[in-house]
């Protein structure tokens, strides 16, 4: 078992930045890819980032992409989502997500993910 728990959400202005944090354990951490989605009220859960279980490979979204910024410290086991230049469509309860299987490559596809957080509010005013 994986347990994930985010940090860092909150009330933050448009053009402003935030830095979400998902911290992990319960297995080797290091072996297994990481993704964040989010999901906003009335709408379906959607991909934004996900990062190999080494740090190498990283994937974004379209409507992130050169906005946020993936990244994990796997000495703490901790996967992080830098978030610049936020815009109010980004408001969304943002969800850190583990993939299961022992260095299974990184996933856009929420339903190839097998553990969850608890998520984190994050709100864009205009």
């Amino acid at each position: 078992q994986v347990q994930l728990v985010e940090s860092g959400g909150g009330l933050v202005q448009a053009g402003g930045s935030l830095r979400l944090s998902c911290a992990a354990s319960g297995r080797t951490f290091s072996n297994y890819a990481m993704g964040w989605f989010r999901q906003a009220p009335g709408k379906e859960r959607e991909f934004v980032a996900a990062i190999s279980w080494s740090g190498a490979n990283t994937y974004y979204s379209d409507s992130v992409k050169g906005r946020f910024t993936i990244s994990r410290d796997n000495a703490k086991n901790t996967v992080y989502l830098q978030m610049n230049s936020l815009k109010p469509e980004d408001t969304a309860v943002y969800y850190c997500a583990a993939r299961g299987r022992y260095r299974f490559p990184l996933s856009k596809t929420a339903e190839e993910y097998d553990y969850w957080g608890q998520g984190t509010q994050v709100t864009v005013s205009s």
